[in-house]
């Protein structure tokens, strides 16, 4: 579709986008409303908490200690706002509600991070699974304590509306808008964007989303499609400059065949689908490389440093400018916003960037000390999990055990226990764990 002409515009965001669930008065005239729900986020306790989650090395292990510049869950969801607003402002996005949704994206990430969320998928089969991008809609719709309306079953006098941000901002924060088992294009997925109970607030937010234009499945709104593909490009780059920070990640390894197959291994089927042909990926790495900005060795060195730096900015850029430029090339130069577009990734640089994630995956992530750890936190998820369960509502936040005791049934009582361990940090959940379960916490020096 290159060469379409450009499309007809209209007021960008209209009443029904900056709609709020419950509606509020503005306590300082001459805000947008979503320089609101950015600042709601900002200031939000759940962001803040995502300085002790897991990016990719679990805070407070060894392999941080000696370096408080690896990244954090909060740090990454800093990174991906910052890419986000960049390339959401040059399609003519709203670059406070692009901010908001990368700075909202995993805030229901668990401890432990995508590890943790595995092993809470287990634990809550009984209440319909466990989903971090689920999560994070529960937590801006009805955990996160900032705005409450009166009446609501169970709910006493008060019932929470969560940060109550507007329609369009919990619409770009969106990734998956379907439930459990709906994935439009693969039955198998884990994917999905919303817990059952959550469904009246979730219809409001996709009131008026037209289908995908081709008949797969509801479609995701273009500020949603900005931010996923900010998460993919800072996560991947900077995952990278970690991994090299450490010394996990040897460049010079990727010119040997047989650990470039290892890497491509790791990419199909895992961050792209299953048939795509390595020499595809074998080509992506290749034009990486080519570039006289790759970083082909570290020592550690204050030029070394700036070297890995410009390469960082390089590869963001490279994605984003590649993203922009096909885009435009497809829709023209106005506006581009909610359902007015579709963003364009070429093909090759999403090849270039699922490589860089899989380099992460196979040097760092999959070392054997990493997976002995993960293998200790699924342990500790469960046990945690199966003693508030026993115990509850000793052990809950004072916030959760007034739900839990509001809680009509079995499986309403579970997810309340399910979302006070999703809040919790690393440190946290090892520590409500130790004083559950009367144990000792396990020697982490190896890390």
């Amino acid at each position: 579709m290159a060469g379409t002409a450009p499309i007809a515009h209209t007021a960008p965001y209209d009443e029904a986008a900056t709609e709020r669930w419950a509606a509020e008065p503005d306590k300082r005239p001459g805000r947008t409303a979503f320089q609101r729900d950015r600042a709601r986020v900002l200031h939000s306790a759940a962001l803040r908490r995502l300085a002790g989650k897991t990016q990719v090395v679990t805070p407070g292990t060894k392999s941080m200690a000696w370096d408080a510049s690896a990244r954090t869950r909060l740090t990454h969801s800093l990174e991906c706002a910052q890419v986000g607003r960049e390339l959401g402002a040059a399609l003519g996005c709203d670059p406070d509600l692009v901010e908001t949704a990368c700075l909202s994206h995993d805030l229901g990430h668990p401890p432990f991070g995508h590890n943790g969320e595995q092993a809470l998928n287990e634990v809550a089969e009984g209440c319909g699974g466990f989903e971090g991008n689920a999560q994070s809609l529960r937590l801006l719709t009805r955990i996160e304590p900032k705005r409450f309306v009166s009446g609501g079953e169970g709910g006493g006098d008060f019932v929470s509306v969560g940060l109550n941000l507007t329609r369009a901002a919990l619409d770009a924060a969106t990734k998956y808008p379907w439930p459990r088992g709906d994935h439009p294009t693969d039955p198998a997925s884990v994917k999905f964007g919303v817990y059952e109970d959550d469904r009246p607030v979730f219809d409001w937010i996709r009131k008026e989303a037209p289908g995908h234009p081709e008949g797969r499945g509801p479609r995701v709104c273009f500020e949603a499609q900005v931010m996923d593909w900010s998460d993919d490009v800072a996560y991947s780059v900077h995952d990278i400059e970690d991994g090299l920070h450490a010394g996990h990640v040897d460049p010079n390894l990727l010119h040997a065949e047989p650990e470039r197959q290892d890497v491509f291994a790791v990419a199909v089927g895992r961050y792209v689908p299953a048939d795509t042909d390595p020499a595809e990926l074998a080509a992506a790495l290749d034009r990486l490389q080519e570039q006289e900005w790759w970083p082909h060795g570290y020592d550690g060195s204050a030029v070394a440093q700036a070297r890995l730096k410009d390469a960082t900015s390089q590869l963001i850029g490279r994605f984003c400018l590649a993203a922009e430029t096909a885009t435009r090339e497809r829709y023209g130069t106005g506006p581009l916003t909610r359902y007015a577009a579709e963003l364009v990734v070429p093909r090759s640089a999403r090849l270039e960037c699922a490589v860089l994630k899989a380099v992460a995956d196979r040097y760092v992530m999959q070392r054997p000390a990493q997976e002995r750890l993960r293998a200790e936190q699924r342990v500790v998820v469960a046990e945690l999990a199966a003693a508030l369960t026993a115990r509850a509502p000793e052990g809950l936040d004072p916030q959760f055990r007034a739900l839990y005791d509001a809680a009509p049934d079995d499986r309403a009582a579970q997810r309340v226990v399910i979302d006070q361990i999703a809040s919790l940090t690393d440190a946290a959940a090892r520590s409500l764990h130790t004083r559950l379960t009367a144990r000792h916490p396990k020697n982490h020096s190896d890390q």
